[in-house]
């Protein structure tokens, strides 16, 4: 059964990492949270670039709140 208790969040990204990873920095009301994020199925496919200083958004689930997958460069 597939979780739709998604949480998608605004970050910006710090830094490029071996393997198609990415150091993203998150705003949220608590304060900035720094977690790892890969690319999700659509911009692998469609080949969409990520560097340092990009604002993406993420998603992520509840349980585990230290990795992420983009899912849009803006």
């Amino acid at each position: 059964m597939k979780n739709t208790s998604a949480i998608k969040v605004e970050g910006i990204v710090e830094e490029a990492l071996p393997g198609l990873l990415f150091r993203v920095t998150l705003r949220t009301k608590e304060g900035q949270k720094q977690i790892l994020a890969h690319l999700g199925g659509k911009m692998k496919i469609h080949k969409i670039r990520i560097v340092a200083g990009d604002t993406v958004a993420v998603e992520m689930s509840n349980i585990n709140d230290i990795r992420g997958r983009i899912i849009r460069r803006f």
